[in-house]
Protein backbone atom coordinates (compact mmCIF):
# COMPACT_ATOMS: atom_id res chain seq x y z
CA UNK A 1 0.00 0.00 0.00
CA UNK A 2 3.38 2.44 0.02
CA UNK A 3 2.24 5.35 -1.96
CA UNK A 4 4.79 5.87 -4.85
CA UNK A 5 8.17 8.34 -4.70
CA UNK A 6 7.95 11.18 -6.82
CA UNK A 7 11.46 12.66 -8.88
CA UNK A 8 11.81 16.38 -7.32
CA UNK A 9 13.61 18.33 -9.50
CA UNK A 10 16.31 19.67 -6.32
CA UNK A 11 17.79 21.77 -8.59
CA UNK A 12 14.72 23.59 -9.19
CA UNK A 13 14.09 23.71 -5.76
CA UNK A 14 17.56 25.52 -5.02
CA UNK A 15 17.05 27.97 -7.94
CA UNK A 16 14.21 28.88 -5.96
CA UNK A 17 15.60 29.07 -2.61
CA UNK A 18 18.20 31.25 -4.14
CA UNK A 19 16.09 33.83 -5.30
CA UNK A 20 13.20 33.58 -2.86
CA UNK A 21 11.80 36.79 -1.00
CA UNK A 22 10.21 35.08 2.32
CA UNK A 23 8.33 38.25 2.72
CA UNK A 24 6.90 38.42 -0.97
CA UNK A 25 7.39 34.28 -2.72
CA UNK A 26 5.51 35.05 -5.08
CA UNK A 27 7.43 37.44 -6.71
CA UNK A 28 11.06 36.41 -8.31
CA UNK A 29 12.17 34.59 -11.57
CA UNK A 30 10.76 31.37 -9.84
CA UNK A 31 7.56 32.64 -8.79
CA UNK A 32 5.32 30.90 -5.68
CA UNK A 33 2.05 30.75 -4.50
CA UNK A 34 0.97 29.74 -1.12
CA UNK A 35 -1.16 26.90 -0.66
CA UNK A 36 -1.40 26.79 3.17
CA UNK A 37 0.60 26.54 6.29
CA UNK A 38 0.94 23.60 8.86
CA UNK A 39 2.73 23.59 12.06
CA UNK A 40 5.92 24.00 11.02
CA UNK A 41 6.16 24.03 7.20
CA UNK A 42 4.79 26.66 4.59
CA UNK A 43 2.86 24.95 1.74
CA UNK A 44 3.69 26.42 -2.36
CA UNK A 45 2.67 25.50 -5.20
CA UNK A 46 6.47 26.68 -7.12
CA UNK A 47 6.95 27.52 -10.54
CA UNK A 48 3.01 27.50 -11.68
CA UNK A 49 3.52 23.77 -11.52
CA UNK A 50 0.10 22.46 -10.23
CA UNK A 51 1.01 18.85 -10.24
CA UNK A 52 2.90 19.08 -6.57
CA UNK A 53 2.83 20.83 -3.17
CA UNK A 54 5.94 21.82 -2.06
CA UNK A 55 5.79 21.95 1.75
CA UNK A 56 8.87 24.10 2.93
CA UNK A 57 10.37 22.93 6.15
CA UNK A 58 12.04 25.08 9.15
CA UNK A 59 15.70 25.60 8.57
CA UNK A 60 18.46 22.58 9.58
CA UNK A 61 21.61 23.54 11.65
CA UNK A 62 23.36 20.99 9.21
CA UNK A 63 23.71 18.53 6.73
CA UNK A 64 23.35 15.37 9.22
CA UNK A 65 20.32 17.18 10.90
CA UNK A 66 18.81 17.52 8.06
CA UNK A 67 19.09 13.40 6.89
CA UNK A 68 17.81 12.47 10.12
CA UNK A 69 15.07 14.52 9.02
CA UNK A 70 14.87 13.06 5.66
CA UNK A 71 15.02 9.35 6.98
CA UNK A 72 12.15 9.69 9.78
CA UNK A 73 10.26 11.66 6.84
CA UNK A 74 10.82 8.71 4.68
CA UNK A 75 9.42 6.06 7.43
CA UNK A 76 6.58 8.21 8.86
CA UNK A 77 4.95 7.10 5.44
CA UNK A 78 6.03 4.01 5.47
CA UNK A 79 4.42 3.05 8.78
CA UNK A 80 1.23 4.59 7.70
CA UNK A 81 1.13 3.10 4.80
CA UNK A 82 2.59 -0.49 4.92
CA UNK A 83 1.77 -1.06 9.00
CA UNK A 84 -1.51 1.03 9.03
CA UNK A 85 -3.38 1.30 6.35
CA UNK A 86 -4.05 4.74 5.43
CA UNK A 87 -3.92 5.93 2.04
CA UNK A 88 -1.40 8.96 1.43
CA UNK A 89 -0.84 10.84 -1.70
CA UNK A 90 2.29 10.15 -3.82
CA UNK A 91 5.50 11.70 -1.97
CA UNK A 92 8.92 12.85 -2.51
CA UNK A 93 12.09 14.74 -0.44
CA UNK A 94 14.65 17.23 -1.73
CA UNK A 95 17.32 18.30 0.53
CA UNK A 96 19.56 21.20 -0.27
CA UNK A 97 22.08 23.40 0.66
CA UNK A 98 21.45 27.18 -0.68
CA UNK A 99 23.88 28.99 -2.05
CA UNK A 100 23.92 31.53 1.44
CA UNK A 101 24.68 27.89 3.05
CA UNK A 102 21.93 27.02 4.78
CA UNK A 103 20.34 23.69 4.45
CA UNK A 104 16.78 23.30 3.15
CA UNK A 105 14.26 20.62 2.82
CA UNK A 106 11.00 20.30 1.12
CA UNK A 107 8.48 17.43 1.77
CA UNK A 108 6.68 17.17 -1.75
CA UNK A 109 3.17 15.78 -2.44
CA UNK A 110 0.94 14.88 -5.55
CA UNK A 111 -1.16 18.31 -5.15
CA UNK A 112 -4.55 17.04 -4.97
CA UNK A 113 -7.90 18.52 -6.46
CA UNK A 114 -8.37 21.63 -3.19
CA UNK A 115 -12.14 20.69 -3.43
CA UNK A 116 -11.46 17.40 -1.91
CA UNK A 117 -9.39 18.73 1.05
CA UNK A 118 -11.94 18.46 4.09
CA UNK A 119 -12.05 22.16 5.42
CA UNK A 120 -13.36 23.32 1.74
CA UNK A 121 -15.84 20.03 1.32
CA UNK A 122 -16.98 20.80 4.90
CA UNK A 123 -18.74 24.50 3.65
CA UNK A 124 -20.42 22.24 0.85
CA UNK A 125 -21.79 18.91 2.10
CA UNK A 126 -25.49 18.33 3.76
CA UNK A 127 -24.94 18.04 8.14
CA UNK A 128 -25.46 14.41 7.31
CA UNK A 129 -22.59 14.18 4.89
CA UNK A 130 -20.49 16.63 7.34
CA UNK A 131 -21.15 13.77 9.83
CA UNK A 132 -20.78 10.20 7.73
CA UNK A 133 -17.29 12.05 6.43
CA UNK A 134 -16.11 12.72 10.61
CA UNK A 135 -17.07 9.18 11.22
CA UNK A 136 -14.63 7.79 7.84
CA UNK A 137 -11.58 9.84 9.42
CA UNK A 138 -12.74 8.24 12.77
CA UNK A 139 -12.45 5.25 11.39
CA UNK A 140 -8.62 5.82 10.29
CA UNK A 141 -7.92 7.58 13.54
CA UNK A 142 -8.73 4.10 15.05
CA UNK A 143 -6.14 2.18 12.86
CA UNK A 144 -3.33 4.34 14.18
CA UNK A 145 -4.22 3.62 17.82
CA UNK A 146 -5.15 -0.22 17.16
CA UNK A 147 -1.81 0.07 15.74
CA UNK A 148 -0.26 1.24 19.00
CA UNK A 149 -2.06 -1.07 21.41
CA UNK A 150 -1.12 -3.99 19.06
CA UNK A 151 2.30 -3.39 20.65
CA UNK A 152 4.72 -1.44 22.51
CA UNK A 153 8.09 -0.54 20.85
CA UNK A 154 6.64 1.86 18.34
CA UNK A 155 3.77 4.47 18.83
CA UNK A 156 2.69 6.75 16.00
CA UNK A 157 1.45 10.28 16.57
CA UNK A 158 -1.75 11.86 13.91
CA UNK A 159 -2.67 15.42 13.56
CA UNK A 160 -6.57 14.49 12.95
CA UNK A 161 -7.57 17.92 12.14
CA UNK A 162 -10.28 18.40 9.12
CA UNK A 163 -7.50 19.86 6.61
CA UNK A 164 -5.37 17.25 6.58
CA UNK A 165 -7.73 14.71 4.72
CA UNK A 166 -8.73 14.49 1.25
CA UNK A 167 -11.84 12.51 0.01
CA UNK A 168 -10.97 10.21 -2.72
CA UNK A 169 -13.28 9.61 -5.13
CA UNK A 170 -15.27 12.91 -5.00
CA UNK A 171 -18.26 13.45 -7.43
CA UNK A 172 -17.96 16.17 -9.87
CA UNK A 173 -19.90 18.59 -8.33
CA UNK A 174 -18.30 18.35 -4.75
CA UNK A 175 -21.73 18.37 -2.95
CA UNK A 176 -22.41 15.18 -1.87
CA UNK A 177 -20.99 11.89 -0.74
CA UNK A 178 -20.29 8.53 -2.54
CA UNK A 179 -21.51 5.86 -0.44
CA UNK A 180 -18.42 4.21 0.46
CA UNK A 181 -16.34 7.12 1.50
CA UNK A 182 -12.09 7.03 1.64
CA UNK A 183 -9.07 9.27 2.63
CA UNK A 184 -6.19 10.65 2.06
CA UNK A 185 -3.89 11.67 4.94
CA UNK A 186 -1.50 14.46 3.52
CA UNK A 187 0.41 15.78 6.84
CA UNK A 188 3.28 13.63 7.09
CA UNK A 189 5.39 16.33 7.11
CA UNK A 190 5.57 16.37 10.92
CA UNK A 191 6.71 12.74 11.30
CA UNK A 192 5.91 11.84 14.75
CA UNK A 193 6.21 8.62 15.96
CA UNK A 194 8.21 6.60 19.02
CA UNK A 195 10.18 4.09 18.83
CA UNK A 196 10.94 2.45 22.48
CA UNK A 197 9.54 5.86 24.11
CA UNK A 198 12.10 8.00 21.97
CA UNK A 199 10.63 10.57 19.91
CA UNK A 200 12.44 10.07 16.18
CA UNK A 201 11.74 13.63 15.22
CA UNK A 202 14.13 16.26 16.57
CA UNK A 203 11.43 18.38 18.37
CA UNK A 204 13.90 21.10 18.10
CA UNK A 205 12.30 21.43 14.76
CA UNK A 206 9.10 23.01 16.40
CA UNK A 207 10.97 25.56 18.13
CA UNK A 208 13.44 26.46 14.63
CA UNK A 209 11.09 29.23 13.22
CA UNK A 210 10.03 30.25 16.30
CA UNK A 211 10.86 33.60 17.71
CA UNK A 212 14.57 33.77 19.44
CA UNK A 213 12.58 35.50 22.72
CA UNK A 214 10.32 32.99 23.00
CA UNK A 215 12.20 29.68 22.34
CA UNK A 216 13.16 29.44 25.60
CA UNK A 217 9.69 29.57 27.34
CA UNK A 218 8.22 27.51 24.42
CA UNK A 219 11.04 24.56 25.07
CA UNK A 220 10.63 24.30 28.84
CA UNK A 221 6.44 24.88 28.84
CA UNK A 222 5.01 24.05 25.85
CA UNK A 223 6.67 21.86 23.61
CA UNK A 224 6.38 18.43 25.20
CA UNK A 225 2.54 18.76 25.73
CA UNK A 226 2.15 20.13 22.03
CA UNK A 227 4.30 17.12 20.88
CA UNK A 228 2.19 14.62 23.11
CA UNK A 229 -1.51 15.63 22.62
CA UNK A 230 -0.68 14.19 18.89
CA UNK A 231 -0.37 10.66 21.11
CA UNK A 232 -3.38 11.03 22.63
CA UNK A 233 -6.96 10.12 20.55
CA UNK A 234 -8.64 12.45 23.12
CA UNK A 235 -6.62 15.46 21.74
CA UNK A 236 -6.65 14.69 18.75
CA UNK A 237 -10.82 14.70 18.44
CA UNK A 238 -11.18 17.47 20.30
CA UNK A 239 -9.55 19.33 18.22
CA UNK A 240 -10.74 18.48 15.16
CA UNK A 241 -14.19 19.22 16.78
CA UNK A 242 -12.30 22.83 17.35
CA UNK A 243 -11.70 22.96 13.71
CA UNK A 244 -15.14 23.53 13.03
CA UNK A 245 -15.13 27.07 14.93
CA UNK A 246 -11.77 28.14 12.78
CA UNK A 247 -14.11 26.86 9.52
CA UNK A 248 -16.82 28.95 10.97
CA UNK A 249 -19.22 26.04 11.62
CA UNK A 250 -20.12 26.21 15.36
CA UNK A 251 -23.64 24.70 14.65
CA UNK A 252 -22.14 21.55 13.56
CA UNK A 253 -20.52 21.20 16.64
CA UNK A 254 -23.02 19.60 19.35
CA UNK A 255 -23.92 16.87 16.36
CA UNK A 256 -20.34 16.01 15.82
CA UNK A 257 -19.50 15.27 19.80
CA UNK A 258 -22.97 13.10 19.43
CA UNK A 259 -21.73 11.19 16.74
CA UNK A 260 -17.81 11.25 17.92
CA UNK A 261 -19.11 9.69 21.49
CA UNK A 262 -21.33 7.29 19.95
CA UNK A 263 -18.35 6.48 17.66
CA UNK A 264 -16.02 5.34 20.16
CA UNK A 265 -18.75 4.07 22.55
CA UNK A 266 -20.10 1.45 20.19
CA UNK A 267 -17.61 0.83 16.90
CA UNK A 268 -14.61 1.08 18.67
CA UNK A 269 -15.57 -0.44 22.15
CA UNK A 270 -11.76 -1.83 22.46
CA UNK A 271 -10.16 1.96 22.14
CA UNK A 272 -10.56 3.52 25.50
CA UNK A 273 -11.35 7.40 24.69
CA UNK A 274 -12.95 9.47 27.70
CA UNK A 275 -16.12 11.02 25.74
CA UNK A 276 -16.29 14.86 24.05
CA UNK A 277 -18.27 17.45 25.56
CA UNK A 278 -19.37 20.68 23.61
CA UNK A 279 -17.85 22.98 26.69
CA UNK A 280 -14.54 20.89 26.65
CA UNK A 281 -14.19 21.97 22.77
CA UNK A 282 -14.93 25.93 23.06
CA UNK A 283 -12.70 26.11 25.60
CA UNK A 284 -10.27 24.39 23.31
CA UNK A 285 -10.67 26.76 20.68
CA UNK A 286 -10.46 29.70 22.32
CA UNK A 287 -7.06 29.00 24.28
CA UNK A 288 -6.13 27.69 20.81
CA UNK A 289 -6.66 30.17 19.37
CA UNK A 290 -5.20 33.11 21.61
CA UNK A 291 -1.90 31.26 21.53
CA UNK A 292 -1.95 31.16 17.91
CA UNK A 293 -2.75 34.99 17.28
CA UNK A 294 -0.19 35.75 19.92
CA UNK A 295 2.63 33.21 18.69
CA UNK A 296 1.92 34.72 15.21
CA UNK A 297 2.14 38.31 16.56
CA UNK A 298 5.61 37.07 18.23
CA UNK A 299 7.04 36.17 15.01
CA UNK A 300 6.37 38.85 13.44
CA UNK A 301 8.12 41.08 15.90
CA UNK A 302 11.11 38.74 15.34
CA UNK A 303 10.81 39.26 12.01
CA UNK A 304 10.81 43.10 12.43
CA UNK A 305 13.73 42.91 14.68
CA UNK A 306 15.62 40.80 12.18
CA UNK A 307 15.07 43.29 9.19
CA UNK A 308 15.08 46.42 10.58
CA UNK A 309 17.14 46.60 13.63
CA UNK A 310 19.97 43.44 13.27
CA UNK A 311 19.43 44.51 9.27
CA UNK A 312 19.23 40.68 8.58
CA UNK A 313 17.18 38.49 6.55
CA UNK A 314 14.19 36.72 7.62
CA UNK A 315 14.18 33.29 6.20
CA UNK A 316 10.59 31.92 6.77
CA UNK A 317 7.01 32.96 5.51
CA UNK A 318 4.88 33.78 7.44
CA UNK A 319 0.85 33.06 7.56
CA UNK A 320 -1.55 36.08 7.32
CA UNK A 321 -3.08 36.61 10.63
CA UNK A 322 -6.71 35.20 10.39
CA UNK A 323 -9.18 33.90 13.26
CA UNK A 324 -8.19 30.64 13.82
Amino acid sequence: MASPLLQVDTDLLRRFEDQLDPLHPEVGKIPARVLGYGEISTVLEINGDGRYAYKRMPLFASQAELDAYQRVYVEYNRLLTEEIGLRLPAYGFAGLVTASGRWVAYAVQEKLDPASIGNRLIHRLSTADVQRLVRQLLADLARVWRFNQSQTRVQVGLDGQISNWSVVGLDPYGLRLNPAVSLRYVDTSTPLFRVDGQEQLHAELFLRSAPSFLAWILRRFVLADVVNRYYDLHRVTVDLVANFYKEQLPDLIPGLVETINDFFAHEVGDLPVAPLSAAEVRAYYREDALIWRFYLGARRIDRFLHRRLLRREYPYILPIIRQR
